[in-house]
């Protein structure tokens, strides 16, 4: 699976970082980004709840 956070609908809430900081971090200025857009085996689960989590949706899966 491969995620990006799309910027534009970001509005740093930080739900993804709290679910699954292994593939979600918090950008200096507080909005969220993918760490690396190839998300490990184990945790896909916990990235798909980020992505069904997200306020303003901004987690795409590809």
């Amino acid at each position: 699976m491969k995620v990006w956070v799309d910027d534009q609908r970001c509005r740093g809430h930080g739900v993804c970082t709290t679910l699954c900081e292994e593939v979600f971090s918090l950008t200096d200025d507080g909005y969220a980004v993918a760490i690396d857009s190839e998300v490990p085996a184990q945790f896909e689960a916990a990235t798909e709840e980020a992505i069904a989590s997200c306020p303003e949706q901004a987690i795409v899966k590809r």
